[in-house]
């Protein structure tokens, strides 16, 4: 009798990983799952709950056959799944993730009304006026005054960092965080350019432009992309 091996169940400190075979059909990995998940749960306790991270390898599941996946592991009462991940993207999770890389380049004047969002990091040549707003999913680089809003990250990317030659805006957000710039005493006193980061301490911070090679290294990108 040939030996099943499209399911391989191994143990880690925070539950256990399902490695899926991903040459075999989806009926095939099914019904080996259910068997070897029901197998595995022998002798353990019905009130401890075990957390699954599924690897798919290069195989593709359709929404179907995801929510069938995770069914037949959640009849596993002790069972919750945590992650399924696949090597497979699909054309538009690439595209999405090609655009969230990108550096968008414009030379404009952003005035009150008006709002420019990028999906990936925002090069502006050119001011923020008061009540005009830029927003990016990535990182906002402002070769002007900012004297306006300013979101970066604003799909939830808490590493992002807003820089601008004259940091003097209305408002500034990174991801959830929310904080407005301090009044500088003179105007017409030259300053350094200035960056707004999140610390550590999950505070918004604004520095000279300089601490970014310390506190974020990986920036260095950049000298690829521009």
């Amino acid at each position: 009798m040939k030996k099943l091996q499209n399911v391989t169940i191994k143990g880690t400190k925070d539950g256990i990983s399902l490695h899926l075979n991903d040459s075999c059909s989806f009926e095939e990995l099914k019904k080996e799952l259910e068997m070897k998940l029901k197998e595995n749960s022998r002798g353990q306790a019905d009130h401890q709950l075990i957390t699954v991270k599924v690897q798919l390898g290069n195989r593709y599941l359709t929404e179907e056959q995801m929510v069938e996946l995770k069914e037949i592991i959640d009849d596993n009462k002790n069972l919750i799944v945590d992650s399924i991940h696949s090597n497979v993207v699909t054309k538009d999770e690439l595209e999405q993730m090609k655009q969230e890389q990108e550096i968008v380049s414009v030379s404009k004047i952003i005035r009150s009304g008006q709002v420019l969002k990028v999906p990936g990091d925002l090069l502006l040549i050119g001011d923020v006026n008061p009540g005009g707003t830029v927003m990016a999913g990535g990182n906002i680089f402002i070769m002007g005054t900012l004297k306006g809003i300013a979101h970066a990250g604003c799909y939830g990317n808490q590493e992002a960092i807003i820089a601008a030659s004259i940091m003097k805006p209305s408002q500034l957000r990174i991801s959830e965080y929310i904080n407005r710039a301090p009044d500088h005493v003179d105007d017409l006193e030259p300053r350094e350019m200035e960056c707004a980061y999140i610390d550590s301490n999950n505070q918004m911070m604004i520095d000279r432009l300089q601490v970014l090679m310390h506190i974020r290294p990986n920036l260095n990108r950049l000298e690829r992309g521009l």
